[in-house]
């Protein structure tokens, strides 16, 4: 489905304008980190691996400090939505971990702003200038791919084993996540959501099937945390299987609307780190924007 949706905008689009005049990008929103990424530089890819990696056509990586609260971030996320995904160009996402907060927070809370068409040059600082001074409403942005997504947050926020002073750690508290805005709001744009099971001595802390950072609730989208813990097929110690596509969970809890499961981690193969090299959870991600973002 995904690649006939892709097809279909990129004829569309060629069908108004003239090739020449549309570009299309892939947009690389991190988690938290160490706040060490170079925000502004759309170059820097150190939070992922090797920038020579295929990574989807025009890739930028959208750099934020990761040790911050989401809202006083956010405006980079913008920043960067509206040099590459406005006017006659078009955008991919793919976001990992907090970066799910991110583009979540920006299309609810912001996607039904009006924007003005930028050059898609950016400064120093990452923010384009405008084209013609007219705007449009949101941003162009033909879906989202989401490894480990923290939408849900995480009870390792909530039990304090993240024992640091970073502001954004508040923000991964279940509660606060699920609270900061409307998840069933993205403005019609389709979350695919990838989530890893490979956890390790985590497991006593988090629910269900684990990536040794990120629950299943919050990874496969999963509208509230209320209905218990989900896990893999076959699994008695857990309230309900995390079922495919946009398909309730077992025990009849629904996923946040525009959510769907791409990947769900049976084999237990993937955490939830990148190690400088594009690996864990982030690996079939990375294939997947390969195929899909041309």
């Amino acid at each position: 489905m995904k690649k006939l949706f892709s097809a279909v905008i990129l004829a569309l689009t060629f069908l108004v304008v003239p090739e020449a005049s549309a570009t299309n990008y892939t947009l690389w929103i991190h988690g938290r980190n160490s706040g060490k990424t170079q925000a502004g530089n759309y170059n820097d890819f150190s939070y992922w691996g090797p920038s020579s990696a295929a990574a989807g056509v025009n890739k930028k990586a959208v750099n934020w400090n990761g040790t911050q609260r989401v809202g006083s971030e956010n405006g980079r996320i913008r920043d960067a939505l509206d040099c590459f995904c406005t006017g006659t160009n078009w955008c991919y996402i793919a976001v990992h971990s907090a970066g799910n907060l991110q583009i979540g927070y920006a299309l609810s809370l912001h996607g039904g702003s009006a924007r003005y068409k930028k050059n898609a040059t950016p400064n120093a600082s990452g923010v384009c200038g405008n084209t013609d001074g007219t705007t449009q409403t949101g941003w162009n942005i033909k879906w989202v791919d989401v490894a480990s997504g923290a939408g849900g947050g995480s009870e390792l926020a909530d039990v304090g084993e993240w024992a640091v002073s970073e502001p954004l750690v508040s923000d991964l508290v279940t509660t606060t996540s699920r609270a900061m805005y409307d998840h069933n709001i993205t403005r019609s744009k389709w979350f695919y959501m990838f989530a890893g099971a490979k956890g390790t001595f985590y497991a006593a802390i988090l629910p269900g099937q684990d990536d040794e950072a990120v629950s299943y609730h919050s990874t496969g989208g999963v509208s509230g945390t209320s209905g218990g813990s989900y896990c893999n097929p076959g699994d008695l110690l857990c309230s309900g299987t995390l079922n495919a596509g946009t398909n309730a969970c077992s025990n009849g809890k629904a996923k946040w609307s525009y959510h769907s499961l791409s990947l769900r981690d049976d084999g237990e193969a993937y955490n939830h780190h990148a190690n400088g090299n594009w690996a864990g959870i982030i690996a079939p991600v990375r294939a997947d924007v390969a195929t899909y973002a041309y």
